[in-house]
C-alpha cells in the first residue's frame, strides 16, 4: 500500500498489507447514531453493582443492548420509572419478550435504557483495518447493525391515555394484525328495517381468502404484507439467547482484540486478472 502526497506526487510511506479472516463471520459493525456518550454503565450504576447485558435472536439477526439507567437523584424520577416499566413489562408480554423467571421488584421498573439493533444490508465488501508495527492489517467484516432506543412501550402509555380520556373506542384498538392463515371473519349483517312481507332465509359461510398472487378481494391480504407478517412472527416467536458484555477494558476484549491480525506471514496470490477485476465494478 502507498501513500501519495498530492502536491508533488512522490512516494511518502509503503506499508504491507496483511489479510486475516480468523474471526468471521464474527467481526460486525455496531452503530450508535444516537449515543452521545461512550457505551458504557454510568458510574452510580456501576457502584450499585449494575453492567451492561445483551441478548440476542441470531436467527433474524436482532441484537439488545441493555445500559443501566443513570439513578442520580437529580436527573432519575423513580414514580416515573415506575410507569414506565410497567407499560414496558405489558409490551413484552403482547409481544412474547418477556424475561423469564423474573422475581425483583426492581426488574419491573425502566431501569434500564434497550439498544435494539437493525441490520444495514451492506453494499461491497467491508474490511476492518488497523495499522501496526507498520503493517495494515484487514479483517472482513460480516453485518453491520444500527443501534437505537427501544421505545415501543410508549405505545402502551399512549394507548391508554386515549382510552381514559375518550380519544377513540377501545374497540377500535385491534391490537396485533390478523394471522393471514385465519379464515376470514363472518361479516356482520346489517339490520333491516321492519317489513311485513314474505320473510327468506339467508345462508352465510366464511372463505379462505388466497391471494397468492396479490389482492384478489377488498380483504385480503398483499403478498407484502404476508412476508411482513410471517417476519414478526418468526422474530416474536424466537427465544432470546443471552451475550456477555465484555467492556473494551477487559481481558475478553483485549483477545478478542489481537485476533483481528494475522498471525503468518505468507504472500498472498492473487487469481483474479485486471479485465475480471474491472467486471465486477458496477457502473463501469
Amino acid at each position: 500500500m502507498t501513500s501519495i502526497n498530492d502536491d508533488t506526487d512522490e512516494v511518502v510511506t509503503k506499508l504491507p498489507i496483511h489479510y486475516s479472516n480468523a474471526l468471521s463471520p464474527n467481526v460486525h459493525i455496531h452503530q450508535f447514531p444516537l449515543l452521545t456518550r461512550p457505551l458504557q454503565a454510568p458510574p452510580s450504576s456501576l457502584a450499585s453493582g449494575k453492567r451492561i447485558t445483551a441478548r440476542l435472536k441470531p436467527n433474524v439477526r436482532r441484537l439488545e443492548i441493555h445500559v443501566p439507567s443513570d439513578t442520580r437523584p437529580e436527573v432519575w424520577n423513580a414514580e416515573k420509572a415506575k410507569e414506565l416499566g410497567a407499560a414496558r413489562l405489558e409490551d413484552d408480554r403482547e409481544k412474547n419478550q418477556e424475561t423469564k423467571g423474573m422475581k425483583s421488584v426492581d426488574e419491573t421498573r425502566l431501569s434500564e435504557v434497550r439498544m435494539k439493533s437493525e441490520e444495514i444490508p451492506q453494499r461491497g465488501v467491508h474490511l476492518l483495518g488497523v495499522v501496526r508495527d507498520g503493517c495494515l492489517h484487514l479483517h472482513p467484516i460480516s453485518e453491520t447493525h444500527q443501534l437505537r432506543p427501544a421505545l415501543t412501550y410508549l405505545d402502551i402509555l399512549s394507548r391508554k391515555s386515549k382510552r381514559s380520556h375518550g380519544g377513540f373506542d377501545s374497540d377500535s384498538d385491534d391490537g396485533p394484525p390478523p394471522d393471514p392463515d385465519d379464515p376470514a371473519p363472518l361479516p356482520v349483517p346489517r339490520k333491516e328495517k321492519k317489513s311485513t312481507g314474505e320473510v327468506k332465509e339467508i345462508q352465510v359461510t366464511a372463505r379462505k381468502s388466497d391471494d397468492k398472487n396479490g389482492l384478489t378481494g377488498p380483504g385480503a391480504l398483499s403478498a407484502v404484507r404476508r412476508e411482513m407478517l410471517h417476519a414478526i412472527r418468526a422474530e416474536e416467536d424466537e427465544e432470546w439467547e443471552p451475550l456477555e458484555f465484555c467492556d473494551v477494558v477487559t481481558a475478553e476484549s483485549g483477545d478478542a482484540f489481537e485476533g483481528v491480525f494475522s498471525q503468518t506471514s505468507d504472500m498472498l496470490q492473487c487469481k483474479t486478472n485486471i479485465a475480471a477485476f474491472l467486471k465486477e465494478i458496477n457502473g463501469l
